[in-house]
Parts: C-alpha cells; sequence; structure tokens
C-alpha cells in the first residue's frame, strides 16, 4: 500500500506504508511545518509498516518541534517500531 497523508487543521493523518521508497512525499508534506503551526497531531493508526528510515524522518519531526519549541503529538497505535524508538530515546 502507498503512503497516503491527510489533513485538517493541524492534525495530519497517516495511512499505509511509511518507508525509504516514499519517504519523498511524507518530507515534502511536513518541510517547514514548524514555521507555520504552533501544535501538530499526527496519527499514525492507520500505518501498516514503517521502516527505520521512517522511524528517523519522524525523530527528525520531534527533534524540529523541540528545537522551535513546538508541541508534537503522535498518537494511535500504529507501528511497534516507533514507540520503541521513541521509548529507547527517553530512557536513555
Amino acid at each position: 500500500m502507498d503512503l497516503k497523508i491527510s489533513n485538517c487543521n493541524n492534525f495530519f493523518k497517516i495511512k499505509g506504508v511509511l518507508n525509504k521508497k516514499n519517504l519523498g512525499v511524507f518530507q515534502t508534506e511536513f518541510q517547514n511545518i514548524f514555521d507555520k503551526v504552533q501544535t501538530l497531531t499526527i496519527s499514525i493508526e492507520d500505518v501498516e509498516t514503517i521502516d527505520s528510515a521512517g522511524v528517523k524522518a519522524l525523530a527528525e519531526l520531534h527533534r524540529e518541534a523541540i528545537a522551535k519549541n513546538k508541541n508534537l503529538s503522535i498518537i494511535g497505535s500504529g507501528c511497534k517500531d516507533l514507540y520503541n524508538h521513541f521509548k529507547t530515546e527517553i530512557a536513555a
């Protein structure tokens, strides 16, 4: 399945597969997003799989939010790999 990103205001819903092959779609959608919004919510409920490049892209978005003092929420019971990444980062 391809990657589909829909949005309404500051709420984005990601559906499908987030991997190295379609990472450009993700990066284009969220490029300079924190110059436009103070708060961003991303639902990963419908993400079927995510590879290490996708996890890295979300982690970079998280770091950008922190650096620019913006609010980022990633919600949904999507991919275990993503949660493990952030859990490991918090523990370190």
